[in-house]
């Protein structure tokens, strides 16, 4: 069994921000894949279905992003899950928009998100992080992630939550790199990767 967590903060007015791209990549996993509905729990949503012949829950924390590790754990802990079986989807701005790379473990470069939940399971957690891209000026970082994704960026977004979708079933299975190619050659075949230096057009 698997849990996928993605992060972000609830209510209307974070919808659309880039640090909510862990909710919509968990939305649209359940609506490619046919989970099921919605439901609150766990200080949360969650939404069960299978991929690969493996049960999968996705859940949305409901505590904002700074609190998100009690969701986590309250699910974990009903579920009776190890880090290992975790998944987190989070935005990256150390990644430039659209790319994704998973990871287990290593640092939290500053998440709230991530150091919340660190610091209820441990942190050998995976990490699905996807590319929303950096300000440029680190005192711009906090305004960049809680603002609106522009209207030129919805393609890509919709796309990359799609191209996550469609492969969920990999991260389920434990097979992150072909995850992650497969994702890339998605985004490249849709034309938002030059194809000889992987750059973001």
């Amino acid at each position: 069994m698997r849990l996928f967590v993605g992060l972000g903060n609830p209510g209307a007015k974070y919808a659309n921000n880039r640090h909510n791209i862990g909710f919509m990549a968990v939305d649209e996993i359940a609506r490619r894949q046919g989970f099921a509905p919605w439901r609150r729990r766990f200080q949360g949503a969650t939404s069960e279905g299978t991929l690969e012949h493996e049960k999968v829950v996705l859940l949305r924390p409901a505590t904002f992003m700074n609190e998100s590790g009690r969701a986590v754990q309250e699910a974990a802990n009903f579920f009776k899950l190890g880090a290992g079986e975790i998944i987190v989807f989070q935005d990256e701005i150390e990644l430039p928009p659209a790319k994704v790379r998973v990871k287990v473990g290593g640092g939290i470069a500053g998440h709230n998100g991530l150091r919340s939940i660190s610091a209820h399971i441990g942190n050998d957690y995976r990490r699905v992080r996807l590319g929303i891209g950096h300000p440029g000026v680190k005192e711009l970082v906090h305004g960049h992630v809680l603002s609106d994704f522009a209207k030129s960026d919805r393609p890509w977004v919709e796309a990359l939550c799609e191209a996550i979708a469609d492969n969920a079933g990999l991260l389920a299975s434990g097979r992150d790199s072909t995850f992650q190619n497969r994702v890339h050659l998605a985004m490249q075949t849709r034309g938002f990767f030059e194809r000889d230096n992987g750059e973001t057009v």
